[in-house]
C-alpha cells in the first residue's frame, strides 16, 4: 500500500488483544465516516473498536476531493474546522457543467465556499482526534463472521496473525465502504447499477496551471476534471463515452492526456503519474439501514456518482447523525424510538443525493438534441430563479437538508440551526460539549439538565432545543418552564439519570 505514516499514537494501534467492548460499539471501517463516528463515542466516553482490515497508514490515494459546508459545520462543532480550512483552498463557487455555476458567497454559513482538500488530509485529523478521545484501532483485522440478539452484537474478527478472536459490544456499525462485509453479513442488498463504466484516474504533475481551481468540462463524447493537491500534484479524472473497457485494462498516461485533450482542449503538460486506475461508478442503496443492534453508515449504506463532490460530505452527516444517538442509547437514556430516526433521517437524503447527482451526471454528458435542450433549460431556471438556486445550493452542500418533523410540531423542528451567535459565544463553540444547547431569550433562565444553556444575543423570544447535530429538536415561542421540562424529558437530556 502507498501511504502517509501514520498520524496517530502508535501505542493505541495495534491488535485487539483480547479487548471486549461490552456496552460499548464497534465501528468497522476507518475511512472518515467511521473516524468521525468513532471518535465521537469515544469522545462521550463510549468504549469504542474501530476494525479496520487494511494496514495503518492514511492513503493519499483517495477519490474525494472536497468539503461542502455542513460539513465544514460539523466539523467546526468539533473544534477541527479551522485546522482543515488551513490546509485546504477554499472556492467561492461551484462549476457543475458548462453554464451552470453556484455562486456560494450567499449561504448562511460560517463557511460560504467548498473546501479543496484530499480525503487523506481530513482523515489524518480525524484519526488524531480519534486516537486523542481513546478510541481502540485494530488495523489489518477483518469481519468475518456478525450474529446478534436482543442484548448485544458479537463480532467475529481475524487479526494479522491469522487467529480469530470475538468482539462483543451493544452495537455495530458498518462503516466499511461499497463491498461491506457488515451490510452482508446483516443480508441487507446493495441495489443498483453501474451508471459510469471506465472512468480513469490519475494524479500527475503538470507543466501549465489550469484555468480554474477545479476545472471541469465535456466536449463530445470526453468528460475531464481536475483538482490540486497541496504537495504539487494534480487528480485529473476523465472519461470517454466511447470506449468502454472492463477496469482490469491496463491504463496509460496517453489515454489520459487524450481525454483531457478532447474534453478541456489540452493537456496542461501532465507527467510523473505516481497513481493511474481504471474504475467505474455506481448508483446502489441499502433498502434499510438499520437491522437489530446494528447500522450503515457511509459507502456501506449508499454509493453514487461523483458529481457535485457529495460522497464523503453524505457519509460524514451520517455519522453526525448517528453518533449522538448510540451515545444515548449506550447510557440508557435514549427515547424510545430514537434510534430508528437514523435511518427515517439519513436513508431520504441517500436517496436525494443519488437522484441529484445521477443527475448531474447525465445533464453534463447530453448528447441527444432534446437532452441537451433539458440542460440548457435546467441552467437556466437555477441561475435565474433565486428560490430554485437557493434550494439547489442548499442541497448540494447540505446546509438546506431538514428533517422530517412530527404533525403539530413548530415549524423549524428538524431544521438545521445556523452558526447563530449568542451571549456566550457562537453556536457551534457550544455544540463541541457534544451535548444539546437550549437557547432561551435574554431575560429568561430555565433548568437544562443535561443540555448546555444559552440565550440569544438578540430580542428574539423563540426558546430552542438544539440536537447535538445542530438541528432543531423542539422550539416554541415564548416557552414556560413546564414546556421545557418536558421536551427535555422527551429527548432524554432532564437529567444525569
Amino acid at each position: 500500500m502507498n501511504g502517509i505514516g501514520g498520524t496517530g499514537d502508535s501505542s493505541s494501534i495495534g491488535g485487539i488483544g483480547g479487548v471486549d467492548v461490552g456496552k460499548g460499539v464497534v465501528v468497522v471501517g476507518a475511512g472518515p465516516t467511521g473516524l468521525l463516528l468513532a471518535g465521537d463515542l469515544a469522545a462521550a466516553g463510549v468504549a469504542v473498536t474501530l476494525v479496520e482490515k487494511r494496514a495503518h497508514g492514511i492513503s493519499n490515494l483517495s477519490r474525494a476531493l472536497v468539503v461542502h459546508a455542513r460539513t465544514l459545520e460539523q466539523f467546526d462543532a468539533r473544534g477541527i474546522a479551522d485546522e482543515l480550512e488551513a490546509v485546504g483552498e477554499p472556492l467561492g463557487e461551484l462549476r457543475l457543467f458548462d453554464r451552470l455555476t453556484l455562486d456560494l458567497s450567499q449561504l448562511r454559513s460560517r463557511f460560504r465556499h467548498v473546501l479543496v482538500l484530499p480525503q487523506y488530509e481530513v482523515e489524518k485529523v480525524l484519526e488524531r482526534r480519534a486516537v486523542k478521545a481513546g478510541v481502540r484501532f485494530a488495523y489489518e483485522t477483518e469481519l468475518v463472521g456478525l450474529t446478534q440478539d436482543a442484548h448485544g452484537v458479537r463480532l467475529d474478527v481475524r487479526g494479522p496473525d491469522g487467529a480469530t478472536q470475538t468482539l462483543t459490544a451493544a452495537y455495530a456499525v458498518g462503516a466499511d465502504g461499497l463491498r461491506s462485509g457488515v451490510r452482508e453479513a446483516v443480508g441487507l442488498p446493495f441495489p443498483g447499477r453501474s451508471v459510469i463504466r471506465s472512468l480513469v484516474l490519475a494524479d500527475v504533475r503538470l507543466t501549465e496551471r489550469p484555468p480554474a481551481l477545479l476545472t471541469v468540462d465535456t466536449a463530445g463524447d470526453a468528460f475531464a476534471f481536475i483538482a490540486p493537491f497541496a504537495d504539487g500534484y494534480h487528480r485529473v479524472i476523465g472519461w470517454d463515452r466511447s470506449r468502454n473497457v472492463p477496469d482490469s485494462e491496463p491504463l496509460d498516461l496517453d489515454e489520459v492526456r487524450g481525454i483531457v485533450r478532447q474534453a478541456l482542449g489540452r493537456d496542461f503538460g501532465m507527467h510523473d503519474a505516481r497513481w493511474m486506475s481504471r474504475f467505474h461508478s455506481d448508483e446502489r442503496q441499502a433498502p434499510a439501514y438499520r437491522v437489530g443492534r446494528v447500522f450503515l453508515a457511509g459507502d456501506a449504506a449508499h454509493v453514487h456518482s461523483p458529481a457535485g463532490g457529495q460522497g464523503m460530505n453524505t457519509g460524514l452527516q451520517d455519522a453526525a447523525n448517528l453518533s449522538w444517538k448510540l451515545v444515548a442509547a449506550v447510557e440508557g437514556r435514549a427515547p424510545q424510538g430514537l434510534l430508528d430516526t437514523y435511518e427515517a433521517e439519513r436513508h431520504p437524503v441517500g436517496k436525494a443525493v443519488l437522484r441529484s447527482s445521477g443527475g448531474l451526471v447525465r445533464f453534463a454528458m447530453a448528447k441527444r438534441p432534446w437532452t441537451r435542450a433539458a440542460r440548457g433549460l435546467f441552467a437556466a431556471v437555477v441561475s435565474r430563479v433565486g428560490p430554485v438556486r437557493t434550494r439547489a445550493v442548499g442541497r448540494i452542500t447540505g446546509v438546506g437538508i431538514s428533517y422530517p418533523a412530527p404533525r403539530g410540531a413548530h415549524r423549524l423542528v428538524g431544521r438545521r440551526v445556523p452558526d447563530v451567535t449568542l451571549t456566550a459565544g457562537r453556536l457551534h463553540e457550544l455544540l463541541r460539549a457534544g451535548e444539546f444547547v437550549l437557547i432561551a431569550p435574554r431575560d429568561v433562565t430555565f433548568e437544562t439538565g443535561r443540555a448546555v444553556p444559552a440565550h440569544w444575543s438578540s430580542a428574539r423570544r423563540t426558546t430552542l432545543l438544539v440536537r447535538p447535530d445542530g438541528h432543531v429538536a423542539w422550539a416554541a415561542e415564548e416557552a414556560d418552564a413546564g414546556a421545557v421540562e418536558v421536551a427535555l424529558g422527551e429527548w432524554g437530556v432532564r437529567g444525569d439519570g
